[in-house]
């Protein structure tokens, strides 16, 4: 089988790679494809929230987009270390639109399997921004593992 796990850097990305992990069968996994993806005329394009360095301040004009998405795929990356020496991982930044960009590379590449997170982004924003995993969904070449992320837990009102 061949797998493309699509991060966009953040925590729930990183999560969503885990998942797939956890019931994925090493010995059946051939190839596994990790890629981020830029928007090229984006104030904040990247946002690497996963890697060793993600905490470490810098200077917005001396920040790389394609930097913060190869750390990232390298961190989605080494959690395949441990599998079986037959499973490929491959790395790869592109620029332009995520799920454009995400269905281009699962068709192109042969993947049978895309996995990505599901953003927890508020309602309004999805309606006018709109959902990446959505239009994945909506479009892509082969099955689409979408990972929610785990619902907080309601903090309870005390009433006096």
């Amino acid at each position: 089988m061949h797998v493309l796990i699509a991060t966009d850097g953040s925590r729930q990305s990183l999560r969503a790679a885990r998942h797939f992990k956890s019931f994925a069968d090493p010995s059946k996994v051939e190839q596994i494809l990790v890629l981020a993806v830029t928007r090229p005329l984006a104030s904040v394009s990247f946002v690497d929230e996963i890697s060793p360095d993600a905490k470490a301040p810098r200077a917005l004009t001396g920040s790389s987009f394609k930097a913060e998405a190869e750390a990232a795929v390298a961190v989605i990356a080494a959690e395949f270390d441990d599998w079986s020496e037959t499973t490929q991982v491959r790395t790869r930044v592109r620029s332009g639109t995520p799920s454009t960009e995400i269905n281009r590379a699962a068709k192109v590449s042969g993947m049978e399997l895309i996995v990505l997170a599901s953003g927890s982004r508020g309602l309004s924003d999805t309606i006018l921004i709109g959902s990446t995993a959505q239009r994945v969904q909506a479009t892509a070449p082969c099955p689409v593992l979408v990972v929610r992320p785990v619902p907080r837990p309601r903090r309870s009102r005390k009433r006096s």
